[in-house]
């Protein structure tokens, strides 16, 4: 999936469109007052100021029925430099532009706009030469955006849309969303019964029991890999208290994300992350230099504070799992670690089918912890190590976390869609603050190094990916319901079919028997509804055989075979965590 942003004529274009739907807006709302008109990955969007007028869904058409009017018309795009004052005149109506303008920094007295006819906006550029050339657009939503994202501010109307070259192109890409709508996370997860949102909690997901099936899995099999991996596991306490905090730098630095209450008239804080508690933990024993790296694990609970227009489903949350481990080493292990460390990540993504890139993400600009010559030695040890993994990372200026730089994994799905996941985070600085200590071999104490890594991100997010990644349709070893068994004549065949049941059982396989008095085609249906992998149809012939006949999620194809080589094919799949059912 192209990110719009990352493609500098793409990007030109998508911002020329998106003045082209204010003009379009202005023409047919006169009183229109527009915010800002930025340029995001899947397109652009425009936040305004329409007064007591809301603008549908099914007003975006008229709207775009002027936008290519607009475009026909073909007016040059003509750019203008004034000074701080002329711009304050020319928007003196608009508090929206005021606003920005009065904002600008003092030594930016000559400010741009652009005009295309009748409409002049406020802007940097650069855009295209002229309207003409924005023939392939569509405006794909509309929804409330709160001005400068505060919610003490007003709600403004803010209007999605999307702009190509081509024709081809943009048909490609709606089609591509039709298709991302159907996998949506949201629309699978309550129809195939595997978590729900409450209004009694937004932001703090339940599990359903299928979907718990699900989890529980994924846990599972992250204990399994990490213990080959020599990784030792703990559990830390979800509340500490705000000295902890300080000690960290969170308090300073991530205070606003963080809950907190008064316990004992003591400050406590919700953990947003389990790393100051794995220090605790280190520090709880003396270490050798023969001890590291010592490589800790931890599916712990933490809590962030999100605005609630930024909640979506199972990928925005308050609440989520992290997958972390905490990795301490001695300076001479860093490299090989990391690289040891990508090498498992790989093979963890592999098992879904999912590629992925990696992005190195650089000190941030403010609010960050260490010198700037650990921040720089970091950034190349992270660098390298990528490289000798056989691996090429792009740099990501300024997002590394306030602690140290990372290593974050993009991966891709099914649709082509990116998504950061797993990240790799070299921290100098906190085994710093805690006094990390290990005893070397000339027996004096030194400070370890300590890398912060998670594979899936959150277990909520990543299920949420998975969802989408397969449409709901998981392989085998991680599919809820595995087999449905499905008698065709209730009453003649209902105790073959609880037989097969129990067999498949015994194997430790999760198996449903659909006995309802219902017609075979409608159970077969409501089958394949529920993306069950294997659905198996018990007859006469199958009863007399000691056979199954059994249907592919997806297929129409069934194919006959005896319980026993059902049973061993299940279990291969299964033992394998095959991709393919």
């Amino acid at each position: 999936m192209i990110n719009i942003k990352e493609n500098e004529k793409l990007s030109i274009m998508n911002h020329s469109c998106a003045h082209l739907l204010a003009q379009a807006v202005k023409h047919l709302y006169p009183n229109a007052l527009f915010w800002v008109g930025p340029v995001i990955e899947n397109g652009f969007y425009y936040d305004i100021d329409l007064g007591d007028e809301v603008i549908k869904e099914e007003d975006l058409e008229k709207i775009e029925k002027e936008m290519k009017k607009c475009a026909k018309d073909g007016k040059k795009i003509i750019r203008h430099e004034i000074s701080k004052e002329e711009a304050l005149e020319m928007f003196k109506n608009d508090p929206y532009k005021v606003d920005l303008i009065s904002r600008m920094d003092e030594d930016e007295q000559v400010i741009s706009c652009y005009t295309q006819g009748d409409f002049t906006d406020l802007c940097r550029g650069p855009h295209v030469e002229s309207t003409k050339e924005l023939k392939y657009f569509k405006l794909l939503k509309v929804s409330g955006a709160y001005w400068k994202g505060d919610a003490n501010n007003k709600m403004l109307q803010r209007i999605y849309g999307i702009c190509f070259e081509t024709e081809e192109e943009l048909n490609e890409y709606l089609k591509m969303l039709e298709e991302a709508e159907r996998r949506d996370h949201k629309k699978l997860g309550k129809e195939l019964g595997l978590f729900m949102i409450s209004e009694y909690g937004p932001g703090f997901p339940f599990f359903l029991p299928k979907g718990m099936i699900i989890r529980n899995i994924l846990e599972n099999f992250w204990y399994e890999e990490h213990t080959k991996e020599g990784y030792e596991f703990i559990k830390t306490p979800i509340m500490l208290s705000r000295e902890l905090w300080e000690v960290s730098g969170h308090w300073d630095n991530y205070r606003e994300n963080m809950y907190t209450s008064t316990i004992d008239e003591k400050e406590f804080a919700i953990k947003p992350m389990n790393c100051p508690g794995g220090m605790l933990v280190y520090k709880n024993s003396l270490h050798s230099y023969k001890d590291l790296p010592i490589r800790c694990g931890e599916l712990g609970q933490v809590h962030r504070h999100e605005a609630s227009g930024a909640l979506n489903g199972l990928f925005r949350v308050r609440t989520f799992t992290q997958d972390d481990a905490h990795i301490f080493m001695r300076e001479d292990q860093i490299e090989d670690e990391i690289i040891r460390l990508i090498a498992f990540i790989d093979r963890i993504y592999s098992i879904f089918g999912l590629s992925y890139e990696i992005e190195l993400s650089t000190r941030p600009e403010e609010k960050y912890i260490g010198t700037i010559e650990s921040w720089n030695r970091s950034e190349k040890i992270l660098s390298d190590a990528c490289h000798r993994s056989g691996h090429d990372c792009k740099i990501n200026p300024g997002d590394g976390a306030f602690y140290g730089p990372k290593l974050d994994f993009h991966i891709k799905d099914s649709l082509g869609r990116v998504w950061q996941c797993g990240t790799i985070q070299l921290d100098a600085n906190l085994p710093e603050r805690f006094d990390l200590t290990y005893i070397d071999r000339d027996g004096s104490k030194k400070r370890p190094i300590m890398l912060h890594r998670v594979i899936f991100g959150s277990i909520e997010r990543f299920i949420g990916i998975l969802i989408e990644h397969f449409a709901g349709a998981f392989p085998t070893w991680l599919a809820p319901v595995q087999v449905n068994v499905i008698p065709v004549n209730v009453e003649a065949h209902d105790e073959y079919a609880r037989k097969v049941v129990e067999a498949l059982k015994k194997e430790n396989m999760r198996v449903e028997l659909d006995n309802r008095n219902e017609k075979l085609g409608y159970r077969m249906r409501e089958s394949q509804t529920m993306k069950i992998p294997y659905s198996l149809v018990l007859g006469d012939k199958e009863q007399e055989n000691g056979t199954v006949t059994y249907r592919l999620y997806g297929e129409q194809e069934t194919t006959t075979v005896k319980l026993e080589e059902f049973i061993a094919m299940i279990k291969e799949k299964i033992d394998t965590k095959a991709l393919l059912k």
